[in-house]
């Protein structure tokens, strides 16, 4: 049955392999297989279609799609990716259509009376996720794909009708497609959804002005991620420099113990490709200069045709599993969901056989313009990498209000008319009000702004002088009120506080001990001295007034008093030591 998806590239290279057709307006790809059921129903939405403001949306529409169907004796999950969500489940015929029912009824009418505890229940799964990579919003910044970096930020604020909106708009039939490991379309199927538009997988934004370039990271982890171009070449490439950093990194050098790369389609065009190697802390800088070294080689084009040979070898076997089409049926899915070009088994084989080592040494060079590497220890500008930004160009400028830090003397809050700015020791970082991509807001009057470009202010009205409420509603009014997320009150104990002053017991404490010597010295040299300071001056400035001054005399007076005036400054140089501290 071919009715349909007559616009998705290439479909016609699966003849025999896999059919397709549409279940009430939804493009369908099925393909036999032994055993139960499995069903997979993808809407092509995800993370890098949201905002920093309303990130976790499409995730909340996926858990509340989910609810009602509870437990069953059908495996069944959903997962919210990039640039997709998807439902599937495993099962007998029945089960797999009830399910399938369940889900598309839920997002007609979502259960809003979970809306509260399905944003706990993220938040939840969120704190026990551990950390995640920040090399996407390095890279991309807090919008699109650099979303993957940060918390699901809007459930603490997204209202129902957002949620419902969302649903409606991009759940809908021209915005799936489903695929199901069956002979047949099963009977029964009740997928009816809001009509709508097929949305193209969202434009990647850029935060990097160079590349290659390199972060800071955590010890004992070299991570390099880059954008290539989607090609047979590029995922053969992946293999051949997973196995070349496991070489060299592991059996040569015995600096690692995982040493990996991989290949990942993105979007219709592009694919991130990601290598990876651990390393003890006092073997990191070898990792590092060795990683490099690896990729320098399959840049120079020294892969030889044996490498190729194997990596093609281990591809070729994806064509060696039973029930090859219905295996195949996720990829080619997701392939007809983003508009990329469908390749049949033959065409597939055919690409793989045309790949030239002078092919996986233009991916290289490719990999290497657009990497970004995450390296603990000493940087990569040795090898041309440029650190990435690590604060912005200007500051505001206009008539914007200075507010100095009291807690580091360095710093200061800047609130101008287009943005904030934290000026300190090694250049400001601004958050212009045009290009803010989310605003918290604590009811104590913290807020905390993050720019498209990922950099972030935060202002806490305690931590800096002359931030008062007017100060906080002049930063509200011009923040746009769709990038603003209302967090909940803090614990008296959680809201920062400017330290006290230092008594004078805690200010002796902080002097050295050569301080101390100095200024009790100073002291009791001084205050007797002072005390003889006014017969002096009378005996001088008494002769003065009636007889022309015995001047040796009064250089002989003169010389403690200016002894004494020294060592007062000594004192004063002591204690004024003693406060930096």
């Amino acid at each position: 049955m071919t009715v349909g998806l007559t616009a998705a590239p290439g479909l016609d290279t699966l003849a025999g392999l896999v059919s397709h057709t549409t279940v009430q307006g939804i493009p369908t790809l099925y393909a036999p297989r032994q055993g139960e059921t499995t069903a997979g129903l993808f809407f092509r939405v995800g993370r890098a279609d949201e905002t920093l403001a309303t990130s976790g949306i499409t995730h909340l529409v996926e858990h509340l799609a989910l609810h009602r169907l509870g437990l069953t004796d059908a495996h069944h999950n959903g997962t919210t990716a990039n640039a997709y969500t998807l439902f599937h489940v495993t099962g007998s015929e029945a089960e797999v259509v009830a399910h399938l029912n369940g889900v598309c009824a839920a997002l007609r009418d979502l259960p809003m009376e979970r809306l509260e505890t399905e944003r706990e229940i993220l938040r939840t799964e969120a704190s026990g996720r551990g950390s995640v990579s920040q090399l996407p919003m390095w890279r991309h910044g807090a919008r699109g794909y650099g979303l993957s970096s940060y918390n699901e930020m809007g459930t603490w604020s997204l209202t129902a009708e957002q949620v419902r909106d969302w649903a409606a708009t991009r759940f809908t039939r021209e915005n799936a497609v489903l695929w199901i490991t069956s002979d047949h379309v099963p009977e029964g199927l009740d997928l009816s959804l809001p009509a709508g538009t097929r949305f193209p997988a969202p434009a990647a934004t850029d935060a990097l002005p160079v590349t290659p370039a390199f972060v800071p990271g955590d010890d004992g982890h070299v991570l390099l991620t880059s954008v290539v171009r989607r090609s047979t070449a590029a995922s053969l490439f992946a293999d051949v420099l997973g196995r070349a950093l496991f070489h060299d990194l592991r059996q040569e050098g015995g600096y690692s113990y995982s040493a990996e790369a991989d290949y990942s389609p993105r979007d219709a065009d592009h694919a991130v490709l990601t290598a990876y190697a651990d390393a003890l802390p006092k073997k990191q800088d070898a990792v590092v200069g060795g990683f490099v070294d690896t990729l320098a080689r399959l840049r120079a084009g020294r892969i030889t045709q044996t490498e190729l040979d194997s990596a093609r070898a281990r591809a070729l076997k994806v064509f060696d599993v039973p029930d090859l089409g219905a295996a195949a049926l996720p990829s080619y899915a997701v392939s007809v969901l983003l508009g990329h070009r469908v390749l049949g088994p033959e065409q597939q084989r055919a690409e793989l056989a045309a790949v030239t080592v002078g092919d996986l040494h233009e991916v290289a060079h490719e990999v290497w313009d657009a990497a970004l590497f995450q390296v603990p220890g000493r940087g990569l500008d040795w090898a041309g990498c440029t650190l990435a930004p690590q604060h912005s160009e200007e500051s505001v400028t206009g008539t914007g209000t200075r507010h100095p830090s009291l807690t580091n003397d360095a710093v200061t809050l800047v609130v101008g008319a287009e943005g904030v700015s934290l000026e300190g020791p090694r250049g400001p970082v601004t958050v212009r009000y045009d290009a803010v991509s989310a605003m918290t807001t604590r009811p104590d009057g913290a807020r905390s702004l993050t720019g498209h470009d990922g950099f972030n202010v935060t202002v806490e009205p305690n931590l800096f002088r002359g931030v008062t409420p007017a100060k906080i509603a002049e930063i509200d009014a011009a923040v746009p009120p769709e990038a603003v997320v209302a967090l909940p009150a803090r614990e008296p104990g959680q809201i920062p506080a400017a330290p006290a002053p230092p008594t004078t017991k805690q200010k002796w404490r902080k002097l050295t001990a050569a301080d101390r010597k100095r200024l009790l010295t100073a002291v009791l040299l001084t205050v007797p001295g002072l005390l003889m300071l006014v017969p002096v001056l009378r005996i001088t400035f008494g002769e003065l007034q009636y007889d022309t001054p015995d001047t040796g005399r009064i250089v002989v007076v003169w010389i403690p008093v200016t002894l004494l005036l020294v060592l007062a400054y000594r004192a004063v140089a002591a204690f004024r030591s003693a406060r930096r501290r």
